[in-house]
């Protein structure tokens, strides 16, 4: 929703009239509203939002900012359809917007959410839900197992409308294909809003039992506070994630000629490391080692990563500097964890004959040894501006002819499984798609300052003495 079009602006009133008719029953002459539950429970749902407007450093408290959806549920479950409408309102008015347009933002969301829990109310309604709620007789305790029944079918409804609601306006405001706008939406979300429900469902238990509706606080204050949790997990990684994509985004500004390549030697690092059975919080730290892997560039002249003509050795021994930079940099960074030693050591060679500390063998990290790999792949198949890449196959059976002496053949055998079963796709990495032929092995950019040029023999030795352990022609 970037910028308020027609269309958009036209669908945000239609879905607000919606929520107008929906809750005017409850505001009609003569209506038999709960008025004391209803503003017990808009009060709540207020409370709940107004934290998050407050969140510190420009962040949110996804338990406010999101909706506390076991309270909406909660009011479903409690409340006439008309009535349940109403209990989202204000809180969606006041709660924190982090985009502009503010205004049309609280709009659709009060909107949406009036239409949701109206519908999630009718369907608990329509299948008996007041009356299984609260047993045959006032007072008495709730017909369970039946009453899930109709909470389950009401968790269901609110899950679809608001995944369809969802889907209209990224399909409307955001210009999004209907195949992008909806998908996965529903999915993700009907096993939360499934829990949600049945915790609606124990606060409805305790506002209707003798103990009133402080008892329901048992189920809410928890909830809410590992809702807050949850949250806090989130907006860490959400830092983390910000932390390495302003890196990146440094090193591909100074670096342009491999622009794009840390993203892909981060997937290709997590390829192997899926493949190698790792488990996922490994995955990750093999993702943040990959996509960081030349944020050492940053401390190398620009003038060198840059220059078209051959390398001095001074120059040379200068690139051969980078990984040590790049360690400085994140040495930091405590959440990168062996990251930093991948980061270290990725030019490091089975045999010995790498830099920046000549480790051999097992001596060099297993996530370095990953991402050697990773990144010598996704070199050879990369098409730059000053050469084509190279055919996935070739430049598998260039890392498997290297196995053993410059990669180590596990994780070699890694990436190729990984590439049979999903596949990869290229992009070209400069600001230049345009290709000359290429270029004579001096004068190729690749060769010094660690990309591969285009020219592969499989006959060609590799030689230690080329700054990026190559002789120009093969893996990095």
């Amino acid at each position: 929703m970037r910028a308020i079009r027609g269309a958009a602006r036209a669908h945000i009133g239609a879905v607000a009239l919606g929520a107008a008719l929906c809750a005017r029953p409850a505001l009609g002459p003569g209506a038999d509203t709960p008025w004391t539950t209803l503003g017990l429970l808009t009060a709540l749902y207020l409370a709940c939002e107004l934290p998050g407007r407050r969140a510190p450093f420009g962040g949110s408290v996804p338990v406010g900012a999101g909706s506390f959806f076991p309270l909406l549920l909660a009011a479903a479950f409690l409340l006439p359809p008309p009535a349940a409408a109403l209990v989202a309102v204000p809180g969606s008015l006041v709660g924190r917007v982090d985009k502009p347009p503010a205004a049309a933002r609280r709009t659709w969301r009060a909107a949406e959410l009036a239409v949701t829990v109206w519908a999630a109310s009718s369907v608990h309604a329509l299948l008996g839900g007041p009356a299984a709620l609260g047993g045959p007789a006032p007072g008495s305790p709730p017909d369970l197992p039946y009453a899930l029944l109709p909470v389950c079918a009401a968790a269901l409804a609110f899950s679809a409308v608001l995944a369809a609601l969802d889907g209209s306006i990224l399909l409307v405001a955001e210009h999004l294909p209907a195949r992008r706008a909806w998908r996965g939406l529903l999915p993700r979300s009907l096993g939360p809003h499934l829990v949600h429900g049945l915790a609606g469902l124990m606060m409805a238990v305790l506002w209707n039992s003798s103990y009133g509706p402080p008892a329901a606080l048992v189920v809410l204050l928890p909830m809410y506070i590992s809702g807050w949790v949850f949250a806090q997990y989130h907006r860490e990684h959400a830092a983390h994630r910000a932390t390495i994509r302003a890196l990146v985004q440094a090193v591909d500004i100074k670096d342009t000629y491999t622009r794009g390549h840390s993203e892909r030697v981060g997937r290709a690092s997590v390829l192997i490391a899926q493949e190698l059975g790792m488990d996922r919080e490994r995955v990750e730290v093999l993702r943040f080692a990959g996509i960081l892997h030349d944020v050492g560039k940053l401390g190398v002249p620009t003038r060198v990563l840059r220059k078209d003509g051959p390398l001095t050795p001074e120059e040379r021994r200068v690139i051969e500097l980078h990984p040590e930079y790049g360690h400085e940099i994140v040495r930091g960074i405590g959440f990168l964890g062996e990251a930093r030693a991948a980061i270290l050591h990725h030019h490091e060679r089975l045999d010995g004959s790498g830099y920046p500390y000549g480790l051999s063998g097992r001596g060099i990290p297993e996530c370095a040894r990953v991402v050697a790999v990773a990144d010598a792949f996704d070199a050879m198949t990369s098409t730059r501006s000053y050469r084509r890449g190279r055919p996935v196959p070739v430049a598998v059976e260039e890392l498997k002819r290297c196995a053993g002496t410059q990669f180590d053949p596990q994780m070699v055998r890694a990436l190729a499984r990984g590439l049979e079963r999903y596949g990869w796709s290229g992009a070209v990495t400069a600001d230049d798609a345009r290709l000359p032929p290429p270029r004579e092995e001096g004068g190729d950019r690749g060769a010094q300052a660690g990309a591969v040029p285009a020219p592969l023999s499989p006959e060609t030795p590799l030689s230690p003495r080329a700054p990026d352990g190559t002789d120009g022609q093969g893996p990095r």
